[in-house]
């Protein structure tokens, strides 16, 4: 007969039973832990990946300003903030050479930023130091009307122009542009919002926003150039803009100092933003205290009104990232005083050997200043001397110290690699830009381009239409695909 005891479980077994227990939970509740994560890792890389490829900039940065700590689920700056380097043909040798280059045209004859010693000294331009400028509220002086221009500029001077020029004299000490009128930027909206204040100066009502539909009817653009700036001034009013490269400060000054509005393009730097281009319209400068002040779309209008204050040394800088691009808005009657000014910066031939000129001092004096090479470039590019210019854009690429937004704004490389036929070197930059932002035109465009050359027409077609998707206005692609068509 078996003992009882033998058939009963031991202590040690129950020990272990209750042990097994603690060490494994049930199974409905480890899967159901394990599907928690899951979900979680899953909603967060859906947050990232929707916030980064779904939502528009501008819904970004709403986003942001309510939850400053999403600012970190935006993409990363690219390559450490500088352009990526493509692989250019060996030719530094070539590039060297145009530090002692010079241009085969007639040097032209550097401004003047003193007129002649017997003219009188201002007496309509108040000191930088008086009244504050005029804001949104005031009353600008009584000039041009909205209405598209109808006469032709005045070819022969006038008893009102020889006076103008009389009154073109030596440069003040300070001057300052009184009735132009502060806009601040919606989103995206730089360039708008500075054309707009210029044109403020001669009694244009319309906002930033009606500039802006007829710039870039798609808010994302990233760019809007110079030249489409000056256009807009050109249909829009009854007031003209021309653009020139390689101003100088003495320049700014002089048109300030004749009450000419001035913009200009510059490379800035904002808190919490990577290098962008900014547009800046001028209002005064101060040799006192060595400073321009602007009218700023995205900082506003400084202490008292007065301008936001920048040295003179951070505004040539800045501005030397966009080889001193420069925009004059002006008055059709006041075009003869305008050419006294500019000299040889009146024709854009002169302009450009100016600027090209000035790169090359600066390239000499650091053979790796990304901007001396870039602007180099745009100046040969400017003058169609498209095998120099690919050249120094090479050396520029080289020396890969140039901002990762550098080709949004630029396309001189587009054209000067296209001209020579290095097809594949603008698909280089095609892609690197269409990686960085879709919102891009003119880089749909350079596209379309190399696929026409290529032969390849329905792709080329496709490209244009890209193009012309994100800026209906875009002529240049409108007239490639009727051509293709």
């Amino acid at each position: 007969m078996r003992n009882l005891h033998d058939t009963q479980p031991s202590r040690a077994y129950y020990l272990k039973r209750r042990d097994d227990g603690l060490r494994a939970p049930p199974r409905l509740l480890f899967w159901g832990v394990l599907l928690f994560f899951a979900l979680v890792v899953l909603g967060i890389t859906g947050v990232v990946f929707g916030f980064r490829e779904i939502l528009q900039p501008a819904q970004q940065q709403r986003i942001i300003d309510q939850l400053p700590f999403m600012r970190i689920l935006r993409n990363p700056t690219p390559m450490g903030g500088v352009f990526p380097t493509i692989i250019a043909p060996d030719n530094a040798e070539a590039a060297l050479s145009l530090l002692d280059m010079p241009l085969d045209i007639a040097s032209p004859t550097a401004i003047s930023a003193v007129a002649t010693a017997d003219l009188e000294s201002p007496t309509s331009t108040p000191p930088a130091t008086a009244t504050p400028v005029a804001t949104a509220t005031a009353t600008p002086p009584p000039r041009a009307v909205e209405a598209s221009p109808t006469a032709a500029p005045i070819a022969t001077p006038s008893p009102e122009a020889k006076s103008e020029n009389r009154r073109a004299r030596a440069l003040p000490p300070s001057a300052r542009i009184y009735g132009i009128l502060h806009q601040q930027q919606t989103w995206n909206n730089c360039g708008p919002a500075t054309i707009t204040m210029a044109l403020s100066y001669y009694g244009w009502t319309r906002d930033q926003a009606f500039a802006a539909e007829r710039l870039k009817p798609n808010r994302e653009d990233k760019n809007v150039s110079p030249r489409e700036l000056a256009g807009f001034v050109e249909e829009e009013s009854n007031v003209k803009a021309i653009v020139r490269m390689g101003g100088t400060l003495d320049l700014l000054k002089l048109l300030v100092a004749n009450e000419f509005p001035v913009v200009i393009e510059t490379g800035a730097m904002f808190e919490a933003y990577d290098w962008i281009g900014h547009y800046r319209v001028l209002v005064a400068y101060d040799d006192a205290y060595d400073r321009f002040y602007f009218f700023d779309s995205f900082l506003g209008v400084g202490d008292a009104a007065q301008g936001v204050s920048i040295s003179y040394n951070e505004v040539d800088n800045n501005w030397q990232a966009f080889n001193r691009t420069f925009i004059i808005v002006y008055e059709p009657q006041r075009e003869e005083l305008l050419r006294s000014l500019l000299g040889d910066y009146w024709d854009e031939n002169g302009a450009a050997q100016f600027a090209f000129e000035t790169a090359q001092r600066e390239a000499r004096r650091n053979s790796q200043d990304a901007f001396a090479w870039f602007n180099m470039g745009t100046s040969l590019v400017a003058l169609e001397r498209y095998q120099e210019a690919a050249a120094a854009y090479d050396q520029a690429n080289r020396t890969g110290q140039l901002p990762w937004r550098m080709h949004w704004y630029q396309y001189g490389p587009f054209e000067a690699y296209f001209q020579l036929g290095r097809y594949d070197d603008v698909l280089s930059l095609v892609r690197i830009n269409q990686n960085n932002a879709r919102e891009l035109e003119e880089t749909y465009y350079w596209q379309g381009r190399v696929q026409e050359a290529r032969g390849d027409r329905q792709a080329a077609a496709a490209s244009f239409r890209r193009a012309l998707v994100y800026n209906p206005r875009f002529d240049a692609a409108r007239a490639a695909l009727d051509a293709l068509n």
